[in-house]
This record gives C-alpha cells, structure tokens and sequence, in this order.
C-alpha cells in the first residue's frame, strides 16, 4: 500500500495493487488468445500441418491408432508317425548241386614197407685220447723261469703204463710262421719214461688253436685225432702239457 502526502501536511491513503495484478492477468489473456487465433487460423489454411494434432488421416499425434489383430486358436496338430523302413527283400540263393562222392580205389595188396635208411658209418675211434693242461715251465725247466715256450707230455697205455717209440707230430702256425716238428715218446725223461717236448721259443707267445699234436705210427697213420694246442703269454702258462692214453 503506497502512502501520499499533500500539500498541506496531510497524509492520503489509496490501493494501487489489485488494479496492477489484473492488469497484468488481462494481458496475459489478451496473449494467449491471439496466439490461439493464430494457431487455428494456420490449422485452417493447412491441416496437415506437422503442428495439427488431429490432422486428417494422422491420429492422434500423427501416428494412426494399432490396428487389432485377432490371432484364432489353433489346435494342435496331431503326432504322425515316421516311416517305417522297409527292408528288400534278398534273393534266396538257388541250392548248389552236389556232386556224388567218387568212390576210392583200393588194392587187397598191403603196400610195400619203405625201407629205412642206412646209418651213416661212424668214423672209427682212434687208438689213442689226448688231454691238454697249461702249466708254468719252471716245473721241468726251472732255471729258464718265463724264458721259455714250448709243449711236452707223455703216452701211456690203458693201464696208464708208458708208451715208449711213438711218433709225436707238431704242425700248425704261429705268428705267421709254418711250423712242422716231429718227435718220439721216450725221449724227453723229465716228463716221465715216455716223454717228449716241442720247443715253441725263449718267449710266451699267444696262439688260438693254430698249432695241434697228433700220435701216428711209422706210415705216418694216425693212432689219434689232432689235438688242438692254445698259448699265452702268460708267464704261469708257457708250458702246454698233452698225456696221450690207449682208448679200452
């Protein structure tokens, strides 16, 4: 509320503020209806205007209303059974045809009996059987010590009595060497009365089975297989002894 004061010293009072308030409200309405005469003025020249919230064919807002689709109930459908397989039929053989059995040939003679083979001849046993032991020559030379090589023994017969006059033979190699000696039993005593001796060297010296001493008569027959001689290098093995004994 505003207070004046006149000339004279006295105070007047008056209300200015409800004429203000519908003031303002009466321009406010006259805003409002002039945009609405405009608005519809411009719906009415174009009604299709995007602004046209009813415009023909539109809907509302532009947008047609959904159209209701009515989906009928269906039953479902029944279960139908799968094929079955049908096998074809296979071709029934046709039955071979057996021929009769032949009939087998007999003979009221017995078959003749295979003779069985010979037997092969075995060879015939020798007179005398050698043995091989490898000694240390000092037992018969024991001032040469390992300064020696060589081969002796002794024949005997059945009742291991001395053999006394038989032919010994040496042959063979060793190292590299042709070697071919022959003896007589009884002539080297320090074996025993029928002794004999093959000297091989002042040295051991190896051999496999290279040299071999053989009994035989004075033909040159053998009285035994060749007995196969092995050496060493071994200085408690440089003496090869062979006993040769009358087979019963």
């Amino acid at each position: 509320m505003d207070e004046d004061f006149d000339f004279d010293g006295t105070q007047t009072r008056r209300s200015t503020g409800p004429m203000q308030v519908w003031d303002i409200l009466s321009v406010l309405v006259l805003i409002l209806t002039v945009c609405l005469v405009g608005y519809f003025a411009m719906i009415f020249v174009n009604p299709a205007s995007s602004l046209n919230v009813m415009r023909p064919g539109g809907g509302l807002f532009g947008n047609p209303p959904p159209t209701l689709t009515v989906t009928p109930l269906q039953l479902q459908p029944t279960w139908t059974p799968s094929p079955t397989l049908e096998l074809t039929p296979t071709d029934t053989p046709r039955p071979t045809y057996t021929l009769p059995p032949s009939p087998t040939s007999f003979s009221l003679v017995p078959p003749t009996k295979t003779p069985r083979p010979s037997a092969t001849p075995t060879k015939p046993k020798a007179a005398f059987s050698g043995s091989v032991t490898q000694l240390e020559s000092t037992i018969i030379h024991p001032d040469l010590a390992c300064n020696w090589a060589g081969i002796g023994g002794t024949v005997v017969d059945t009742n291991n009595s001395p053999v006394i006059g038989t032919v010994v033979v040496l042959r063979g190699t060793l190292n590299g060497s042709s070697i071919e000696q022959q003896t007589v039993s009884g002539i080297n005593k320090e074996y025993g009365p029928s002794g004999f001796e093959f000297v091989l060297g002042n040295a051991p010296v190896a051999s496999d089975k290279t040299l071999f001493v053989q009994l035989v008569d004075q033909q040159n027959i053998p009285l035994s297989d060749p007995v196969q001689i092995t050496t060493s290098t071994d200085c408690s093995k440089n003496l090869v002894m062979v006993r040769f004994k009358r087979n019963r």
